[in-house]
Formats: structure tokens, C-alpha cells, sequence
């Protein structure tokens, strides 16, 4: 049977830069759409004939700003990977969007490509916060792209930021308690985090930001998960809240440390060649990985063979961001040796003991409270 794959696809343009955004996106004035469909499908081309046959359980166009994407685009590439890579029955399908009208309207061409998941950056339900987080979009311009998208789309999520500066437990509670109610069954929720290299960190060292304590963003952490739970949306990763059944299935193969391949500049991807799983990146710089393909027929910058205690230090430190842990049994497998050459038992049992994991005698799990110290857990338990 062939192996399954999931294939993220890197859109690498926004309209503007967030203050907060740290991920690989540009700002041009001009985007040659013929251009990049050509390119992503050259970059694809690549792949099909060095990974053979497998089976598709997901495509995910992320960025950047995918819905800037003409949907001929997201055609295209849909269709060209499940004609070479047989899909799954419910092969999942999701498109980042943003909630301007003009994107918006897009939905049903996006729909018609292939599309049947979609992920809105709300990002707020306050406009004054909005415009703190840099979006274009007001809480109206919001609302209408998740109603029109819960009428194009069987599955529809959407990302909100909190622990902004000011943010007060009652106040997350009532922006939380409306998100809820606005009938998705899957919820992306982030708090806000300082990355360098963004405007946010110039404006922290300059004393112009003023962060929330470490204090109040765990308690937000936590009405985050009570609130959500009491809802039906649980937490089953980190930041990630949804209906059971409903998690997003593109981003359980990363975490599950599946294989994964990526196409797009600064696409990263996890996998097996020749029985070695394989670490692989794409050139960052959009014009740059344009170059490369053009020349090469792929983007690729680095291509790393990954060895066995690095492929079970990667599946722990994964894993262990959701709610069902990772298996002992598959950590042993990757690693070529027992478990307890990779994890610490005496630590393990001292951070059962103190809350931050779960008893279990086949599976590593943490607690709520381990996996908001997830770093510290990660760096106790691994040898």
C-alpha cells in the first residue's frame, strides 16, 4: 500500500506585513500569476517522480496570503497531485484566507477548484484591536466572510490572537464566548508572542509595547481551555481547538511526524526516500526560489538525512503538543533502540508526579498544565 503524504503549499505574498508576523511573506506591488502557477507546478513535478507512488491524505495552501492566489492556481495543483497520488476518501483540502470582501468573494471559485476546508485569519472580534494587530479588515468585513464561508465550505476555521497588551480575563472571555457562537467547529487560537525580527519586537525594545505577564497569559491559557471545553471544542493541540472529528487533518500528519512534502518558497518537508526520512527546505526569497526552479525544476536549498535519534527527538517534541501524546511503541521504532535511551524514566516519573504529565504506560501525554511548559517538559525528559 502506498505511504501516506500530505503536501503543504507555500504562498509567500500578503498585501501587507503584520507587526506581529514573523512567517515568510512579502509585500509586492505586482504578482505574475501566470508565473507562480508555472513554477509551483514545476516544483510539483520535481516531487511526483522522486517520491512514486503514494497516497494524499491532505493539500494545504498556507502562507503568506493563499486567498491573493488565482483559483486557476489552487486548481491547478490540486489536480495535478491527486492525478499523480491517489487521494484518501475524505482527502481534506484547506485555503488560508483572509476576511477582505474582495477575498471573500473569491470562496465559491475556491470551492470549484478543490477546496473544501478553509482557515480565516480573524485575528479579533474588536476593532481597535485589529488595527493594533495591523489588519485591513474590520469585525463586519469578519463576520461576513464566515458566513459566507460556512455556506461555501463543509468545514470552516478561523484564528484569533489574544493576550494582546491590556487584554483582561473578562474581556477574552466575552471576544471567546461570541467566537463560539459563530457556529465553526474548529478554532485556531494563538497568544500573542513577540518574534524577532517583526515590528512588535522594535517597538518592545524601543518601550513603545507593553506585554502581558507571564502571569495573565497562563491564566488566559487556561479560561482558553475551560471555555473551549465547555463548548465541545476541547483543545486537542496547543493552540488548536475543535469538535471531535473536526481537527484539522493536514496539521495531525506534522504532528503525528508523518511525511509531508512542501513546495513553495521556504517550504519545509519531512520525507522518506530510499527508506531515510528526509529533512528538506526551499529557498526563502521569492524571486530567489523562482531562479531555482526555473534552472534546477525545483526550489530546493537543503536536503538533510535525518538520523534515528533526531527523527524520535522530532516525534517527541511534536507529539507531545497534543492531547493524545505520542506513542512509546513509535518513538522505540524511530529511534532503533528503547525508549529509555531517549527519555529520562526518572524525570518522567518526577513530572508525572508534579502535574505536567499523564500517567500512561505506553504513551508520553501532557497535562494542560505540561503543555503550556511544554520547553521545560521537552528539556527534562530528553537525554
Amino acid at each position: 500500500m502506498a505511504e501516506p503524504l500530505a503536501l503543504y503549499v507555500h504562498w509567500p505574498f500578503c498585501r501587507t506585513k503584520c507587526p506581529y508576523c514573523d512567517f515568510n511573506s512579502h509585500v509586492r506591488p505586482r504578482i505574475e500569476q501566470a508565473l507562480w502557477r508555472r513554477a509551483l507546478s514545476a516544483e510539483l513535478e520535481h516531487w511526483i517522480g522522486r517520491l512514486g507512488p503514494r497516497r494524499l491524505v491532505s493539500i494545504f495552501f498556507g502562507g503568506g496570503t493563499p486567498s491573493l492566489m488565482e483559483p486557476e492556481t489552487v486548481a491547478a495543483v490540486i489536480e495535478r497531485a491527486v492525478a499523480a497520488w491517489p487521494p484518501a476518501a475524505e482527502l481534506e483540502v484547506t485555503l488560508e484566507a483572509n476576511p477582505t470582501s474582495v477575498e471573500a468573494g473569491r470562496f465559491r471559485a475556491f470551492r470549484a477548484a478543490g477546496v473544501n476546508r478553509v482557515s480565516i485569519g480573524v485575528q479579533a472580534l474588536d476593532d481597535a484591536a485589529l488595527r493594533f494587530l495591523g489588519r485591513e479588515h474590520s469585525v463586519a468585513e469578519a463576520l461576513a466572510a464566515l458566513e459566507l464561508a460556512l455556506s461555501v465550505f463543509p468545514r470552516v476555521s478561523f484564528d484569533l490572537i489574544y493576550a494582546r497588551p491590556g487584554q483582561t480575563a473578562a474581556m477574552w472571555e466575552d471576544e471567546l464566548g461570541r467566537a463560539l457562537a459563530l457556529g465553526t467547529d474548529h478554532l485556531a487560537l494563538y497568544e500573542l508572542t513577540i518574534e524577532e525580527g517583526t515590528r512588535f519586537k522594535a517597538e518592545l525594545e524601543a518601550g513603545r509595547l507593553d506585554p502581558l505577564g507571564e502571569d495573565e497569559q497562563a491564566r488566559l491559557l487556561e479560561l482558553t481551555d475551560a471555555l473551549t471545553a465547555s463548548a465541545g471544542l476541547p483543545a486537542y493541540e496547543v493552540s488548536n481547538h475543535a469538535r471531535p472529528g473536526e481537527e484539522c487533518r493536514h496539521n495531525l500528519v506534522y504532528w503525528r511526524y508523518g511525511e509531508y512534502v512542501g513546495i513553495g518558497p521556504g517550504a519545509h518537508g519531512r520525507v522518506v526516500i530510499d527508506g531515510m526520512r528526509r529533512a528538506t527546505c526551499t529557498v526563502r526569497q521569492p524571486e530567489r526560489w523562482l531562479a531555482r526552479v526555473r534552472s534546477t525544476g525545483h526550489g530546493l536549498e537543503s536536503e538533510e538525512s535525518l538520523e534515528p535519534r533526531v527523527q524520535a527527538v522530532e516525534a517527541t517534541m511534536m507529539g507531545l503538543r497534543l492531547a493524545e501524546g505520542v506513542p512509546l511503541a513509535r518513538l522505540e521504532a524511530l529511534a532503533g533502540c528503547p525508549w529509555q535511551e531517549l527519555i529520562d524514566s526518572a524525570q518522567r516519573t518526577r513530572l508525572e508526579l508534579a502535574g505536567l504529565l499523564v500517567p500512561d504506560r505506553d504513551r508520553l501525554i501532557a497535562t494542560a498544565a505540561g503543555r503550556m511548559r511544554l520547553d521545560a517538559v521537552l528539556r527534562a525528559l530528553l537525554r
